[in-house]
This record gives C-alpha cells, sequence and structure tokens, in this order.
C-alpha cells in the first residue's frame, strides 16, 4: 500500500510561529506509511477575486490547489487571531472552495488542531475553520479536536501534547475519504 499523503495548511505566516513548529513537529513524527507535506507560500495567494481566478488564476493559487489535489488529506495546524482564524486561511479556503462544488478540497478528509496563547486554545478558529471548510465542501472530522493552550512553557516538550497531535495525525489518516457518485 502507498503512503498517505497529509498537505498541512499552517495558519501563521510567521516563520518561527508556534503553529509552524508543531507542523514542522508533526512531519518529522509521521507515523509510518505517512507522509505529511507543509504548504509553502499561503501569503503570497492573493485574496479571492473571481475576476482573477479561472484560467489566469495566479501561480501561488494555482500551485496550492494542485496540492490538495495531490494530497489524501488536509490538516489544518492554526492560531487564533482575534476569536476566529487567521485571513491567510480563510483566503486559503477561499481558492480552495472554487470552482464551486468541484474545488480541491471537496471530500478531502480535513481536519483542525493547533494552540494559541489564550486560555481557550485557539478553539474557535478551530471551530470557524471547520465550518468554513464544511462549505467549501470538504469532509471535516469534527471529532478530531486538538485547541492546546500555548499559555506556559514550550507545549512540544510536553510528550503528552505531541501524543495528542500525532493521534489526530493518525485518527484523520484513519478517516475513509468520501466518494464521489459521478
Amino acid at each position: 500500500m502507498s503512503d498517505t499523503r497529509v498537505l498541512v495548511l499552517v495558519g501563521s505566516l510567521r516563520a518561527d510561529s508556534l503553529n509552524r513548529r508543531i507542523a514542522e513537529t508533526l512531519q518529522a513524527q509521521a507515523p509510518a506509511g505517512v507522509t505529511i507535506d507543509i504548504a509553502d507560500g499561503l501569503g503570497e495567494i492573493p485574496f479571492y477575486n473571481e475576476d482573477i481566478d479561472g484560467e489566469t488564476a495566479p501561480e501561488a493559487a494555482t500551485r496550492l490547489r494542485a496540492d490538495v489535489a495531490a494530497a489524501d488529506r488536509v490538516l489544518v495546524v492554526t492560531p487564533e487571531y482575534n476569536g476566529t482564524m487567521p485571513a491567510v486561511l480563510n483566503n486559503a479556503i477561499d481558492w480552495l472552495s472554487r470552482p464551486y462544488g468541484a474545488g480541491a478540497v471537496v471530500g478531502k478528509p480535513f481536519a483542525v488542531v493547533g494552540a494559541t496563547p489564550t486560555p481557550y486554545g485557539g478553539k474557535w478558529a478551530h471551530e470557524h475553520a471547520r465550518h468554513s471548510a464544511t462549505i467549501a465542501g470538504a469532509q471535516v472530522l469534527q471529532e478530531i479536536v486538538v485547541s492546546q493552550s500555548a499559555m506556559e512553557g514550550d507545549i512540544l516538550a510536553d510528550d503528552e501534547v505531541v501524543a495528542r497531535l500525532v493521534s489526530a495525525v493518525e485518527a484523520l489518516v484513519a478517516a475513509e475519504a468520501e466518494t464521489s457518485a459521478a
């Protein structure tokens, strides 16, 4: 059996963000038979505008769509900005939702995890990302939840936190993909 490819969308653009480090940790600790790739260039994608979509879509958006189409699963690792998901993540989901009903994310098993320095661990951002991805047509796995508070210390030094994040990847990989009735 071939590897299961998981594409990670990181909601923070900062090079040394905690959520980027979570994605890199998951990549390094990927379960056997799982390849984890981290999507690059989300900050290069212009805000979604139907006037620039289609055959002349920006190269960064086209690359993201191709990366998601080639992946078996999508995992979002994101903080929370002002009680919701970061704009860069919302924009990526917008691009992935088009063309309507046939976007790259349609039918893909999709989960959201991450951390933020609030007592709630980013739960609102994660809920909003799951909601948006559901509307975009992804097969969102609501039961995969790791909304980790990063109030004190380096959460990646905590073996229990890392184990929960790796378990989330395992659950995402174990999910059956929807098949389209075409």
